[in-house]
């Protein structure tokens, strides 16, 4: 065995809390940082999470994998309990197999194959990790007995085998992303894992499964697959007449919203909603990553202290010549991405966006509105799939979703296609394709 040695002590504060971090040191060279709060050494058993280090995902956070979120929640599990161990395995980047190894797995799977079959076809076991290593750290610590934060069993029985008792396995579900969502089940199917998708509870419960509302990602050149979502009341508003919209839907079916967030690469609206609402747009209500912000503002109305500039996620506001400089000078010093794009009917052009939005690596975007924004999209024929939240409510005047499209006949109408339903308490989802035939002259 890879023997551990204790070799520093040290006071670790975090944005979940202070831990007491204990570095071990192996005969190979590798490290474990065992991150620990509160009396682990007596009690009942100690919640404990053995985390592979990622640095593609724990540092940069990338939606290949759900490492980072798993870390990240991990923290909060331990933190928010006020007792437990996390440790952090730095031998056991991609499965044991190295970083530059796990980026070649990458362009593998890039080329169709799955992340099993990627490591084969370089050669590489699927799994070279090991866990006597990390047993040993937790007996040092006077640890005996875990619930382990894990969806792999072979994690408990590496522990198990190595004389730390697993009372229970304590599942970390995240929200997939469209990036990573293949990755995941990959996991499920032929690695055992314990992911599926079950009814949402509320986060950290396990969360629902959004892949049946987004459909397919298409894979377009030059602009990225575009999926508008809004709720409505079963009489067709989005607000009252007096701009009124919280909230429209219930607590779940906005659960589901963050859900198909964490599952895009961008999500954007039009200033008006920006003025009206003042949404975050951030990951939320489930365990997920936040995308890319994007807002569409001709002449930069956005208020300074719109909650969109906040720094919880990225944020790139599309513009024209219409902007002054200066206030184009003050977004771009909170670092917030301004980029002038042709004026379009009303506003922004549309095209100009979606196509800027694909150069810089946006492959799926999530549009919530408001009015003007859902139908230039439609207008324009970029949707690919549109998601309607359907609440029971019924407020007569107020503002339509879709406005004039300059449809004469019910017969020339969009069509949509590939229906997916879902029930949220008595909230109604509802989502279909648009037929890609569907543009409007």
């Amino acid at each position: 065995m890879d023997k551990p040695r204790q070799v520093a002590t040290v006071a670790l504060p975090t944005p979940y809390g202070e831990f007491e971090a204990h570095a071990f040191e192996c005969d190979s060279g590798s490290v474990y940082l065992a991150l620990v709060r509160g009396d682990v050494t007596s009690g009942s058993a100690v919640l404990a999470r053995l985390h592979s280090e990622c640095l593609t995902g724990d540092a940069l956070g990338s939606l290949r994998c759900d490492c980072g979120i798993q870390l990240r929640s991990s923290l909060r599990m331990i933190a928010a309990e006020g007792r437990g161990v996390m440790i952090y395995a730095t031998d056991q980047e991609g499965r044991g197999i190295g970083l530059i190894n796990k980026l070649l797995a990458y362009v593998e799977q890039d080329h169709g194959a799955d992340t099993v079959d990627a490591n084969l076809r370089l050669g590489l076991p699927v799994d070279l990790r090991r866990y006597d290593a990390a047993a040993a750290v937790l007996l040092q610590l006077g640890v005996r007995s875990v619930r382990l934060i894990t969806n792999n069993p072979a994690k408990a029985a590496g522990l198990q085998a190595a004389g730390v008792q697993v009372e229970e396995l304590q599942p970390i579900a995240t929200a997939a992303h469209s990036r990573n969502n293949g990755y995941l089940r990959t996991k499920q199917e032929r690695l055992g894992h314990h992911i599926g998708a079950t009814p949402l509870n509320g986060w950290p419960e396990p969360v629902v499964d959004v892949t049946g509302l987004l459909g397919a990602i298409q894979v377009h050149t030059g602009r990225p697959h575009v999926v508008l979502k809004y709720a409505q009341t079963l009489d067709g508003r989005i607000a009252t007449a007096s701009g009124d919209s919280k909230w429209i839907s219930g607590p779940d079916e906005r659960a589901i919203s963050h859900a198909l967030r964490a599952a895009c690469d961008a999500v954007l609206v039009g200033v008006g909603t920006v003025v009206n609402d003042d949404p975050q747009l951030t990951v939320r209500l489930v365990p997920g990553a936040s995308p890319v912000r994007v807002v569409l503002d001709s002449t930069l109305r956005t208020p300074g202290t719109a909650r969109i500039l906040d720094d919880d996620a990225s944020t790139i506001v599309y513009t024209t010549d219409r902007a002054s400089a200066d206030r184009v000078e003050a977004l771009q010093s909170r670092h917030v991405g301004v980029r002038l794009v042709p004026a379009g009917a009303g506003g922004v052009g549309i095209s100009p966006v979606l196509q800027d939005l694909y150069t810089v690596g946006v492959r799926s975007l999530l549009v919530e509105g408001g009015a003007q924004v859902i139908t230039a999209m439609l207008a324009a024929g970029h949707v690919d799939r549109l998601i309607v939240a359907v609440a029971p409510t019924i407020i007569g005047a107020g503002t339509e979703a879709v406005g004039d499209l300059g449809i004469a006949t019910v017969a020339s109408g969009l069509r949509l296609t590939n229906r997916s339903l879902h029930v949220m308490d008595d909230d109604l989802l509802i989502a279909w394709d648009i037929e890609t035939s569907a543009v409007i002259a």
